[in-house]
């Protein structure tokens, strides 16, 4: 459903009349339904449980769960800024921007990096006492950074046919 709002001001008689704004606001539902929004839902989901389940526990005396940490928050921020400019329609709205390329990006360094995440993750759980609150959680959320990286990896495989097709299929 789309809604028009204009704004006119009517200024002195010696001044012309003049139009301030002209938005369309745009809620696109179907788009939750289609492979790149059901994998951005999936995505921001696991990453949520990713760096809760860390969270929860005292990662900070493990070093390299800090990383996992920075990993995790950083892409499911950029996640969710990505759902919400698709869900909104804002990436029409902005074709200077190329978002197939910005996508592309945003997909294969998250799933490159959620791979490295999830190993040194699962290499950290060693460090926790098996059946306690930390190893639990630990073991949970490196569960849950492999599924984000194969998720992020889906994703980079979408971005990557949108752009190729964006660009015309050229082969360089």
């Amino acid at each position: 459903m789309e809604r028009n709002a204009a704004i006119s001001v009517h200024e002195t008689p010696s001044g012309p009349e003049r139009t301030i704004a002209n938005s369309t606001l745009a809620f696109d539902q179907p788009f939750t339904t289609t492979a790149k929004g059901l994998l951005l839902l999936a995505e921001i989901l696991s990453g949520t449980m990713v760096w809760i389940l860390i969270a929860g526990t005292e990662y900070f005396h493990v070093p390299a769960l800090c990383w996992v940490m920075f990993v995790a928050i950083l892409f499911w921020v950029l996640t969710i800024f990505l759902f919400i400019i698709y869900l909104i329609g804002a990436h029409k709205r902005m074709p200077f921007v190329p978002w197939n390329t910005v996508s592309l990006c945003l997909n294969c360094s998250a799933a490159a990096l959620y791979l490295l995440t999830a190993a040194i993750e699962a290499l950290s759980v060693s460090q926790a006492t098996r059946g306690r609150h930390n190893y639990q959680c630990w073991a949970a959320s490196t569960f849950f950074s492999f599924l984000s990286s194969v998720l992020y990896a889906g994703s980079s495989f979408l971005s990557y046919r949108a752009w190729n097709t964006a660009r015309g299929g050229q082969e360089n």
